[in-house]
């Protein structure tokens, strides 16, 4: 990978947005970093920060918007400095046995899973992460970053808002045609629900998503986006009630008729994510009296 810096960068005062491949589609990301006048602080560490090392060697710390392997892939560029991580999703950080946890993943899929991400995005875990909590400040000097804990895409998801330019990296809410992800252990449907409403409301004029998007700079476009991203959750939930139509399934039957991903889609965690997504619509989806469990695992719509 070419170690020159990109041109491709957006500036907002002290906060710079270097993009990463086709604006940070996975697998690579987007590098945020804040500069104050005392100190410089880099937002997740994707793909295209190895193109930038200067730029993180001269970081003072890293902050974590949430942790995934793809978020990760700079921080050996950092020994030594802070790398700050929300307390829910710290074990993840700290060790492959945590973000093993994190996943949620059967152990086959894990033990190769490792072996990509190694040498993808030269993984390795920081037992040093510190951990940070709802809220948190940090204080550059002129300006200051704020932990926002919207969580559902993993349990410590966070947007770091950047005050007071009002620039808002929103990590995974990357506002794109996919939608949400909730495929993992710690992912939760209902806390990206009620996440989705909180982003809506920060106090933001630019939002800097981790893929995708890249920048938004106006809010009816964000506004937009936003609802469209959001109206993928129940377009997923009324695929799954159409399937049920025909008459109970069992999980593994609706996996296989695919509701998240696409049927070309064949990464290593996809079956593993679509079974926990489609698990998730189901639970909500019994919770709220609509659809039922029978014979110990066939899933029908209430009143068939």
């Amino acid at each position: 990978m070419s170690l020159q810096e990109p041109t491709n960068c957006a500036r907002f005062g002290p906060v710079s947005v270097y993009f990463g491949e086709k604006s940070g589609k996975y697998p690579d990301g987007n590098q945020v970093v804040v500069r104050g006048t005392d100190a410089k602080a880099v937002f997740d560490t994707p793909q295209v920060a190895q193109r930038i090392p200067q730029v993180l060697a001269e970081a003072d710390m890293a902050i974590l918007g949430h942790v995934h392997e793809d978020h990760m892939a700079g921080l050996q560029r950092m020994p030594g400095k802070p790398v700050w991580v929300h307390e829910a999703d710290l074990d993840a950080a700290r060790s492959w046995q945590g973000l093993s946890r994190h996943y949620g993943y059967p152990q086959p899929i894990l033990d190769a899973l490792r072996l990509k991400i190694e040498h993808d995005f030269d993984y390795a875990p920081r037992p040093d992460a510190v951990p940070y909590a709802d809220g948190a400040v940090w204080e550059l000097g002129g300006t200051r970053v704020r932990a926002v804990h919207l969580p559902g895409h993993t349990a410590g998801h966070c947007v770091l808002l950047v005050e007071p330019q009002g620039v808002a990296f929103i990590g995974d809410f990357d506002l794109s045609s996919f939608g949400p992800y909730y495929g993992d252990a710690t992912s939760s449907l209902r806390d990206f629900r009620r996440s989705l409403a909180r982003l809506a409301a920060l106090p933001a004029s630019v939002w800097v998503t981790s893929h995708h998007k890249g920048v938004i700079t106006d809010r009816a476009t964000f506004d937009t986006l936003l609802q469209a991203f959001a109206g993928r959750i129940d377009e997923r939930e009324a695929r799954l009630l159409q399937l049920l139509q025909t008459g109970p399934q069992t999980l593994p039957e609706l996996v296989r008729q695919r509701v998240v991903y696409p049927p070309e889609a064949t990464d290593l965690w996809v079956d593993c994510a679509e079974q926990n997504s489609i698990a998730r619509h189901l639970q909500e989806l019994q919770d709220d009296g609509r659809v039922r469990c029978i014979d110990g695992g066939r899933y029908m719509l209430a009143g068939h």
